[in-house]
């Protein structure tokens, strides 16, 4: 039997969106078939997975050098954008065509390296999946191939509602009045900025815009965030949970996303949603979240007003996000993306 390998390159890497993705496509996937993960020197262990620390390169000198060397044999299933060109019978989730369509959230050495990668991987016709029909598009045009060639195996959010809300979260950041969440980076697309109107449309009604992630407060002002708002930094998912559950809605700005998981993160745990009409947002939460023009924070902020004074719209779509979010599990991700290597496992691509 071929045996399935998982490229764990994420278990030592920080925890973002992409790490987040490979933590729990790698769990559901273990939990249907046998499996190893593979991972570089020093990476973290890793509760429910199989992990096995093979080489003595890191980063991407592993992922080329010693990751192909241990994975032949077998079918590697790449959760993170990335992949060792010496091998054929694997899978690739590639994420978005971000480095490609907003270039200028990344630096230049990054975003020529995940160029010069994706159309490489093309090249050498490995399986390409990526996680929403937006991104199919999306990166199929940027790579020029078509779209049917790339599968779509989809993302989950029960993940924040496996641990309890952490009780104490918000009485230990001060948050004793209603709060707005939104959640971002100081990448350009994750358009942070654009919540200005927002933050000061609820100052006046003596409300709070609060911020989760990676964000450094030092370079607030010069990255010209939104204020008056209160800055929290990244948080435990028990936390999340705690400010998802109290928020009086979740908004999320960014022009460019290919699922937009913290939204159906807030959908699961029954926060309203107001998040772009841009990206995989439209696809994504449907019909469960409003949407506004990323472009315009005057909408935004009239969209965000809409959800705190509509009567009926905030319970409207907390029933309507939480119906959304169960049907996107990483059960069912899973299962498709197994589908995807075993194909590969009867010998179609060789090693």
């Amino acid at each position: 039997m071929t045996p399935l390998l998982v490229n764990g390159r994420f278990l030592a890497q920080d925890m973002t969106g992409v790490q987040r993705f490979g933590r729990e496509m790698a769990r559901a996937l273990a939990a249907q078939v046998p499996l190893v993960v593979l991972a570089p020197p020093g990476a973290r262990d890793e509760a429910l997975l199989p992990v096995r620390q093979v080489g003595r390169w890191r980063g991407q000198a592993w992922e080329q050098i010693d990751l192909p060397r241990h994975a032949r044999g077998g079918v590697l299933v790449n959760l993170g954008n990335t992949a060792p060109l010496a091998l054929r019978r694997q899978v690739v989730v590639i994420h978005d065509a971000a480095t490609m369509a907003v270039p200028g959230s990344y630096g230049w050495r990054f975003r020529t390296w995940y160029r010069w990668l994706h159309r490489a991987l093309a090249w050498r016709s490995v399986t390409l999946a990526t996680v929403s029909a937006f991104s199919r598009t999306d990166v199929a045009r940027h790579l020029g191939m078509d779209p049917a060639a790339i599968a779509v195996v989809g993302e989950g959010a029960e993940h924040i509602v496996r641990v309890p809300a952490d009780p104490g979260l918000l009485r230990r950041l001060g948050l004793a009045g209603p709060y707005v969440l939104a959640a971002g980076s100081l990448a350009s697309h994750k358009n942070l900025a654009a919540l200005g109107a927002t933050a000061r449309m609820l100052a006046d009604r003596g409300a709070t815009l609060v911020v989760t992630g990676d964000l450094d407060g030092r370079v607030f002002a010069a990255a010209a965030l939104p204020q008056p708002a209160r800055y929290v930094g990244r948080v435990d998912d028990a936390g999340l949970r705690a400010l998802y559950e109290q928020a009086a809605c979740f908004v999320f700005p960014s022009r460019y996303e290919g699922f937009g998981l913290p939204a159906v993160e807030a959908m699961a745990c029954g926060c309203p949603v107001v998040a772009a009409r841009a990206g995989a947002f439209p696809e994504v939460c449907g019909d469960a979240a409003l949407l506004a023009d990323p472009a315009d924070p005057a909408d935004i902020a009239a969209a965000v007003a809409r959800v705190l004074d509509e009567p009926g719209l905030a319970d409207r779509l907390r029933a309507a996000g939480r119906a959304r979010a169960a049907g996107l599990t990483w059960e069912a991700a899973a299962r498709r993306l197994a589908g995807l290597a075993a194909g590969l496992a009867t010998g179609d691509k060789a090693a």
